[in-house]
């Protein structure tokens, strides 16, 4: 199992957004430090909380200072830009990262930001579809493109000068595109296939019940096989929220207590996700009261902490419960206390990593 890093942080609304954003640039460096194998951040515009606005932008500001670590937009929530400017800003952002770009997309999920982008009643599945394709089109043809849908027209016709450059939209160091993921937040989620069938690998969300995350599965494997590909447990990603400290006592104080900021962090979920009509997804299953969704149950099935051992141990449970798979993605949470919110991400590199991937190899041994 690899290790990654994924964070939609979810800041104090009192809470210095300089210091917020450099506490969020440090948690990157910290992974790359640590061996991390990649590292995504969501961008949400309408929300104090969920305060990076551009996912783009956050990973340009720490591309230099990094090296190894595949950084990835986590995710460029599709509806609310012009494909002509994803296309644009991805492209650069592959070739200031030398390659190490995971476009990571979504329709987004923040109501707010449809609201303000114009499309809180619209078909925003369609408008995803329409806007990532007419990116890729764009990344495969050459100017003056031509490209017309539903929702948006792009064109250079009128205005080409080959000869001077202009017209032409930039395309991504990696052809014929960046590796593409796609967020997984529903059970049995239809989006999962469909991506796997084009080729694209799922990220399963950090607020899903282990049986909702068990389910996209077989329905990536149902798309990789529609595309004519082998499915492979390594391209599938899981994100989990996780804390380990040196003592059991700290780890429970700081992952469950009211004021902590894993709490915090899923009261913000689940206040979102309810008020949406979303609920279900914290449900353990479908036919489950509304009623007996709890913010308490939430974090109890979904937090995992502990000391090393005990992280282990629970993580190589979640993984017997869901199935094998790839990579891990520690799920960021606010720092509230910033030598904590490090020292959690050093044991789990350090040693839980290593415990869980011990103990996959023993599994693995005695099932052979």
């Amino acid at each position: 199992m690899n290790l990654g890093f994924f964070t939609m942080p979810i800041h104090s609304l009192e809470k210095d957004w300089r210091l917020s954003l450099k506490e969020d640039r440090e948690a990157f460096l910290l992974a790359e430090e640590l061996g991390f194998t990649e590292a995504y951040v969501g961008e949400h515009i309408t929300d104090r909380a969920e305060n990076i606005t551009s996912c783009v932008a956050f990973l340009a500001w720490i591309a230099a200072a990094t090296r190894r670590i595949k950084l990835g937009t986590g995710t460029v929530n599709m509806p609310n830009a012009h494909p002509a400017t994803v296309a644009a800003s991805i492209a650069m952002l592959d070739h200031m990262l030398d390659g190490r770009l995971i476009f990571g997309i979504s329709p987004g999920g923040l109501l707010s930001d449809a609201e303000v982008f114009g499309n809180l009643h619209a078909d925003r599945n369609a408008m995803f579809l329409e806007a990532i394709n007419q990116v890729l089109e764009i990344w495969a043809s050459d100017p003056p493109y031509n490209i017309e849908g539903k929702y948006w027209k792009i064109s250079t016709k009128q205005s080409l000068m080959r000869d001077i450059g202009q017209g032409f939209i930039a395309r991504p160091l990696q052809r014929p595109h960046p590796p593409i993921v796609v967020t997984a937040v529903a059970p049995f989620s239809k989006g999962v296939a469909e991506a796997a069938a084009r080729g694209w690998d799922p990220i399963s969300a950090n607020f899903l019940m282990p049986a909702w995350v068990k389910s996209h599965w077989p329905k990536y494997v149902e798309g990789c096989a529609r595309g004519g590909r082998t499915a492979d447990a390594a391209n599938w990603r899981v994100a989990k929220s996780v804390f380990v400290a040196k003592d059991a006592a700290t780890a429970k104080a700081y992952a469950t207590d009211p004021k902590s900021p894993y709490v915090y962090y899923y009261h913000s979920l689940f206040t979102k996700l309810k008020a949406n009509g979303r609920v279900e997804l914290f449900k353990t299953r479908r036919d489950q009261p509304d009623d007996e969704v709890t913010l308490e149950s939430i974090c109890d099935k979904l937090i995992i902490w502990g000391t090393p051992e005990s992280v282990a141990d629970q993580l190589l449970a979640f993984q017997d419960e869901i199935g094998r798979f790839g990579t891990l993605l520690y799920a960021g949470k606010d720092w509230k206390d910033r030598e904590l919110g490090r020292q959690s991400m050093i044991l789990m590199a350090e040693k839980v990593l290593p415990l869980v991937n011990a103990g996959t190899s023993r599994k693995s041994n005695a099932a052979e």
